[in-house]
């Protein structure tokens, strides 16, 4: 295939391919969240997290028999540049004594030179994390939708918005999927996803509402062609958004601390599925809501001739 050939190609044309692919995705994501949820970390769930640095490579298996045989059963996860970091979470609040005793076996097991450090969150504080962080996503959708219908006509806020949520909960539902976990972190991925998503849809919005200022609409196929002909206007733009942003998650992945890792996983997962949106679903759908129009402008002449 020519480079020609594939600069040619008619997003608009295969709209209902597009728009079959994210509905089936999105029934997908939501099973998954219906039977499952999301895997909710400490930041949104009441208990207690304990790092513990050893100093010398340690396997899961054995710090899971050490909280074992210390009377507990938490859920044990190995990080750190040298696998030398146990950080295990708790489902429950631990009491000081508790924290003390779970260290201890450690210090006994690898001696007395282990560092930890606690991370505690009441039920009440976990409550409050989790409906804040819901409204911040919501106040962010709704400012991006008043900027978007001021800016633009509604047709391009609600594909925009369309894409947006679109976004947001394919990263959702990847991560209810795999049961990865959700935290602070998590909702700033996805708070920048949303930014990120509009921002790259309004790109490709402009430059068709530009190309509309000039353009003499006689059928709903010259209206394709002008998406088409934006879109690929704005690719180069977009390609290499996407690249750069994109080699900087995959280095925070790769390099990043076990803290940044999952924040650094929604991001790559927003950013593809974010390129993906503003092309294939928010202009195809704009086409959609707005072919209608054409017709209806050519009717109005006719009938008051006749």
């Amino acid at each position: 295939m020519s480079f020609k050939s594939i600069k040619s190609f008619d997003f608009v044309k295969y709209r209902k391919s597009f728009f079959a692919f994210s509905i089936v995705v999105t029934l997908i994501g939501i099973v998954t969240l219906v039977a499952f949820g999301l895997n909710y970390g400490v930041d949104f769930k009441a208990g207690t997290t304990i790092d513990i640095t050893v100093g010398q490579p340690v396997e899961k298996a054995k710090a899971e028999q050490l909280f074992k045989d210390a009377g507990f059963s938490p859920i044990v996860t190995i990080g750190g540049d040298h696998q030398d970091r146990v950080t295990a979470r708790f489902d429950d609040v631990l009491s000081a004594d508790q924290v003390t005793t779970a260290v201890n076996a450690f210090k006994t097991a690898y001696g007395d030179q282990i560092s930890h450090e606690e991370n505690t969150v009441d039920p009440q504080l976990a409550r409050e994390l989790a409906i804040k962080a819901i409204y911040a996503v919501l106040l962010a959708s709704l400012g991006i939708i008043i900027y978007v219908s001021i800016r633009f006509e509604w047709r391009f806020a609600v594909a925009g918005i369309v894409a947006l949520l679109h976004d947001a909960f394919i990263v959702i539902s990847v991560f209810s999927i795999f049961r990865l976990e959700v935290n602070l972190p998590f909702v700033a991925a996805v708070l920048t996803i949303i930014g990120y998503s509009i921002n790259d849809t309004i790109v490709i919005f402009d430059r068709i509402r530009e190309n509309l200022r000039f353009a003499k609409l006689k059928q709903p196929g010259d209206l394709a062609d002008l998406i088409n002909k934006s879109v690929w206007q704005t690719m180069t733009r977009s390609i290499n958004t996407v690249l750069t942003v994109l080699f900087g998650a995959v280095c925070l992945i790769i390099f990043g601390s076990e803290a940044l890792r999952l924040f650094s996983l929604a991001m790559l997962i927003g950013l593809i599925s974010g390129a993906y949106s503003s092309i294939c679903v928010a202009s195809p759908l704009y086409y959609v809501l707005r072919k209608g129009t054409i017709g209806a402008r050519r009717a109005a002449p006719a009938k008051a001739n006749s």
